[in-house]
């Protein structure tokens, strides 16, 4: 015969309240695991780790806006969307008789110019010959002055004997003052001839002026025939063409984007993160459109400021009831070489980035 254990709780004794009911088992083991689970998200100990890890990182690239630096018609569009282009294509061609027409004008005014310039050389020689002609006149009229002073000496001497009248004296005195007035005249005229050298002068420096003014105005006309012709400024793909032929364009006006090769990845980390990030650290990333596909990069370099520090609109704290959040500090990241997912990777993605803050950069 087989005895029998009683195992029931001696008087006296009780279970403690969670135990009574074994349905609270499961539900104490669902807590322990909800609490598990959180610090395992939040990474928080005993699930502490040197990998720092966010979702807010997205694939950045320098996109750049094409427009027109002048207004027209757009006469047409030899590119497509998402076209692979060459630095020096042409994306969009404008209406360019007017600006043909401009230079034109500007090259016939140069040319009027330029005339002008030449002519005052003209000019410059003819009253150099002037002065020249004047020095002449001046030794002739000296020439005929001592002429007659050397008469009148004579008649002077003549009429002391008694041997002339008067009278011819006085027609030598005459002649001697005509002559010394004809010099006087003559010099003046060199003067005059010399002032107009110099007035020649002066005015060839404004003509000159005017010629480069011309010539600035035939290439500044040059530039905005060239403009015409809208060329992409380096080697990329384009997005959304969004002219059309037939458009009236304004400087400004937003054509196309193009995006080059050139592309990194910013990882927004919170503040609290960034203790043990350094530059030069290994990233590992994740793509959402490539299937979470793993990537390799490494940290290049961390924004001197958080990012609200950037915003138009910054925040002020210093009012009003205040709640902490965590900032933001965008770490941009270089994508390892040599991978051939990197190829598939364009701005505006986003990833998954983890920081290998543990590892010592290099």
């Amino acid at each position: 015969m087989t005895a029998t254990v009683d195992t029931a709780p001696a008087p006296g004794s009780r279970r403690p309240w969670l135990l009574r009911s074994r349905a609270t088992i499961p539900i104490l083991l669902a807590a322990a695991g909800g609490v598990l689970l959180v610090l395992f998200a939040w990474r928080l100990p005993p699930f502490t780790s040197d990998v720092q890890r966010t979702d807010n990182a997205f694939v950045r690239g320098q996109v750049t806006v094409i427009s027109p630096k002048l207004d027209g018609y757009v006469a047409a569009v030899p590119v497509q969307d998402y076209q692979q282009v060459n630095p020096g294509q042409v994306l969009v061609l404008l209406d360019d008789r007017i600006p043909r027409e401009r230079l034109a004008q500007a090259q016939a005014q140069l040319a009027a110019q330029e005339a002008q310039l030449a002519n005052s050389q003209q000019q410059q020689r003819t009253a150099q010959a002037n002065v020249a002609q004047t020095a002449a006149q001046i030794a002739s009229a000296q020439a005929a002055l001592a002429r007659a002073q050397a008469e009148l000496n004579r008649t002077n001497t003549l009429v002391e004997g008694g041997w002339v009248s008067p009278q011819q004296r006085d027609q030598a005195l005459a002649a001697q003052r005509q002559a010394a007035a004809a010099v006087a005249q003559t010099q003046a005229g060199q003067e005059v001839a010399r002032q107009g050298v110099a007035s020649v002068v002066v005015a060839r420096q404004g003509l000159q002026a005017q010629v480069e003014a011309a010539r600035a105005a035939v290439q500044l006309a040059q530039i905005d025939l060239q403009n015409t012709r809208i060329i992409a400024p380096q080697a990329g793909r384009l997005g959304e063409v969004g002219v059309r032929v037939g458009q009236y364009v304004t400087p400004g006006t937003q054509l196309m984007a193009l995006v080059p090769g050139a592309i990194w990845v910013t990882a927004n980390m919170k503040e609290n993160q960034m203790a043990d990030v350094r530059v030069g650290q290994r990233v590992t990333f994740t793509v959402d459109a490539l299937n979470d596909a793993e990537l390799r990069g490494r940290v290049e370099r961390i924004s001197p400021a958080a990012g609200s520090e950037f915003a138009v609109l910054r925040p002020d704290n210093a009012t009003g009831n205040f709640t902490k959040v965590a900032q933001r500090i965008p770490v941009r990241i270089r994508i390892d070489p040599d991978q051939p997912l990197a190829k598939r990777l364009s701005p505006g993605m986003s990833v998954v980035v983890r920081i290998h803050a543990g590892a010592s950069p290099g």
